[in-house]
């Protein structure tokens, strides 16, 4: 029977893990076991901050639209009210550009929305 030198598979895992945890402090970037659950941890605070992302930016996005409308004469509610009275359909991250980068194309979608 020949020899057979395993851990070939099992080595590689852990390098491609402990390459992910690298900077970590202490043991949790050099030993499998501790690098692992907190690799575990930091992508569920990936995931979640991911989410909360999106959550920040369309508030955002919102304030700006909010600045803008006042500047027009109105309120946030009332200018979103007023778009999808007349079928204007840009989402906010579109309407917040168009409000800081091209003010006068702005108001003249507000202007619009009120007819």
């Amino acid at each position: 029977m020949t020899r057979v030198k395993r851990g070939v598979v099992t080595k590689k895992r852990h390098k491609r893990l402990l390459n992910k945890t690298e900077g970590f402090w202490g043991q949790r970037k050099n030993v499998f076991r501790r690098a692992k659950e907190t690799l575990l941890r930091a992508m569920a605070f990936a995931f979640v901050g991911r989410k909360l992302k999106k959550r920040d930016m369309r508030a955002l996005f919102i304030n700006r639209i909010s600045a803008a409308a006042e500047k027009c004469g109105t309120t946030y509610s009332v200018l979103i009210h007023q778009f999808k009275q007349a079928n204007i359909q840009l989402n906010r991250k579109m309407l917040s550009q168009i409000a800081i980068l091209d003010f006068p194309a702005f108001e003249h979608l507000v202007r619009v929305s009120k007819k």
